[in-house]
């Protein structure tokens, strides 16, 4: 097991550790996000009355799998916690960027709908500065990809519509939409970013997370976990 994955593990126990019995969750995608929903599965097993309300397709196969029970954003429109994971954060402000996985969109509605937000990362997710390691993705209506990159040039940053691996083509999101990934080689304001790309024509929403986290479990290199907290 390598070093990462064991910090995974480690925030991931420790993110289901905060999970009582009642509560309505948001279960996240993604590699660390899956570890969390397999340790809530064994809580479940025995015992732990829970309802998850899935990001993705895939985290919810993963939550039945798991014997979850699941419910929709119609039926429990308010959630108790939910955790997920996060492609890079800024420790100084909880701010994050999502998407690797192409679920962001609905993984900040979930977020949006908890009233505690539980993001677990392993500490090679640090920044110095939030873009400075990973692209910003943005999902896009796939008639606006020329437009939208063109404004992301303007901005400063080197858009790239995101290829699928083991396909011809783009990658489709469950909202049948596509990714251009945007990095910048420089500083940039996150809130003023976030504006601008919604306001933009033809995109959805994109990877950054702002003002949404209320917790961070970090695995440390040493072993431990550091739990941070929005102020």
């Amino acid at each position: 097991m390598s070093a990462a994955h064991e910090q995974k593990q480690r925030v991931a126990d420790a993110a289901v550790e905060l999970i009582e019995s009642g509560m309505t969750l948001g279960l996240g995608t993604g590699s660390t996000a899956a570890l969390a929903i397999a340790a809530l599965g064994h809580r479940v097993a025995a015992g732990l009355d829970v309802r998850g309300v899935p990001t993705s397709f895939a985290s919810e196969r993963l939550a039945r799998e798991h014997g979850i029970p699941l419910s929709t954003l119609d039926e429990t429109p308010s959630l108790d916690l939910a955790f997920d994971g996060a492609d890079a954060f800024d420790e100084s402000t909880l701010g994050l960027i999502k998407g690797r996985g192409a679920a962001m969109t609905r993984e900040k509605i979930v977020a949006s709908a908890a009233k505690r937000f539980v993001v677990l990362v392993d500490a090679g997710k640090r920044s110095d500065w939030l873009g400075a390691d990973v692209a910003v993705p943005i999902e896009i209506v796939p008639m606006a990809a020329r437009p939208v990159s063109d404004r992301l040039r303007a901005l400063g940053a080197e858009p790239q519509l995101r290829m699928g691996e083991r396909k011809d083509g783009p990658v489709v999101t469950d909202q049948a939409l596509w990714i251009i990934d945007a990095r910048f080689a420089e500083p940039f304001d996150p809130v003023a970013l976030n504006r601008t790309l919604l306001d933009t024509p033809g995109v959805l929403d994109h990877g950054l997370f702002l003002g949404l986290a209320t917790d961070l479990l970090v695995g440390e290199d040493d072993g431990s976990v550091t739990h941070l907290r929005s102020t």
